[in-house]
């Protein structure tokens, strides 16, 4: 009996050795595809992408021809490296994953052909056009059992990160009372963006609207994750169009307010600034939280002074350091998407721009249904 005991050990601190050798192996990078290249953004994210350990850049979908060139110049890329279609990549290679750059009208079928494909997803922000548009995206992911989450710049600003921490873990400033995000720059014709991007961007039918759309994205998402998903009872908002000449068929300058019990939300977009901006302002009951850059925070509590916060580095549990990480990490079933970059909160913001654009419309606030049928439970 102690000779089969000594062997049974024996097994069992083999297999135990076998799986920390195992355990201590490199994961395999995702095999990752980008579909379009209409989006300016799309430029860095491969450059990065073709060095992250995380990935493997296995092809590129894009059916314009001068794109293609353009990119595979700029690039150094073989152009055999682009597909005209997704179908045509997936006959040459298998892949896990993609990054979807095409105009937000795209997004649609973009997804619903990764979808029937049974690949994950991650979108340039923002989620859709429209709510019927998010819903039917968000229908092809739950049957196809794919992952849809969607890329903003500010889910990996440390500051937001340390400050989502202040308010929720250390509760520093008390009941949330009041948020402000500013995000917006000089507009896309000064900022100097292509004239692809350019086109689509100030086309209402492909973008879903301007400034509106683009800048107002990202308050309507943050505040929805730091709201803990909860949405909001009315939306509020108003547009201008200071640059008619310019942008003549969508607005420039659009303010949402959005209103939650004993919360108001002030979103500001704008293509009528000096220079990129992307500032946060939260006051609680007993203090505020301000983030006016990636890698500022400054903290006021009732009774002290304004002080500037060292960042700490350790981002938030289900967020990771940056965008292609994070979605590595989704793909491979480590991290479930949560927070501002997952399907619900998305499905949250598209619904307040959607309000948003009947309350500019109609000249009066939209009072949202008190339920939803697309709410998870």
């Amino acid at each position: 009996m102690v000779k089969n005991m000594k062997k049974f050990i024996a097994i069992i601190l083999f297999w135990h050795a076998v799986m920390a050798v195992w355990a201590a192996e490199p994961r395999s990078p995702v095999r990752l595809a980008i579909i379009g290249l209409s989006h300016d953004a799309v430029g860095d994210f491969i450059s990065r992408a073709r060095t992250h350990a995380d990935v493997q850049l296995v092809g590129i979908v894009e059916p314009n021809t001068a794109l293609v060139r353009s990119y595979a110049q700029l690039l150094n890329l073989n152009t055999n490296f682009f597909y005209a279609n997704l179908d045509s990549l997936l006959a040459k290679t298998d892949v896990q994953a993609t990054a979807v750059f095409t105009t937000t009208f795209d997004h649609r079928s973009a997804v619903e052909s990764c979808a029937a494909h049974k690949i994950d997803v991650m979108l340039e922000k923002p989620l859709a056009i429209n709510m019927e548009d998010a819903l039917a995206m968000a229908a092809a992911a739950k049957s196809n059992h794919i992952q849809v989450v969607v890329d903003y710049e500010t889910s990996w600003y440390s500051s937001i990160g340390n400050a989502y921490t202040i308010v929720h873990k250390q509760r520093a400033v008390g009941d949330l009372r009041k948020f402000i995000f500013i995000a917006g720059d000089q507009g896309p014709k000064d900022a100097g963006c292509s004239d692809t991007f350019l086109e689509w961007l100030t086309n209402p039918v492909l973008n879903g609207g301007g400034a509106l759309t683009d800048f107002g994205c990202y308050g309507a998402d943050l505040i929805t994750w730091f709201v803990d998903g909860r949405r909001p009872d009315s939306v509020f908002a108003e547009s201008n169009k200071f640059k008619p000449e310019v942008y003549p068929k969508v607005e420039d300058e659009a303010t949402i307010i959005i209103t939650y019990p004993q919360l108001q939300g002030i979103v500001q977009a704008s293509w009528n600034l000096p220079f990129p901006e992307r500032s946060l302002q939260i006051y609680g009951n007993t203090g505020y939280v301000f983030a006016p850059r990636m890698d500022l925070l400054r903290l006021r509590l009732a009774g002290t002074e304004e002080s500037e916060l060292e960042l700490q580095t350790q981002p938030e549990p289900g967020l990771a350091t940056d965008d292609i990480s994070y979605f590595a990490a989704v793909v491979r079933g480590e991290i479930k998407p949560a927070g501002p970059s997952s399907l619900q909160a998305n499905l949250i913001t598209t619904e307040i721009l959607d309000a948003a654009r009947k309350s500019i419309e109609l000249g009066k606030p939209i009072n949202l249904p008190k339920s939803a049928a697309w709410l998870d439970p």
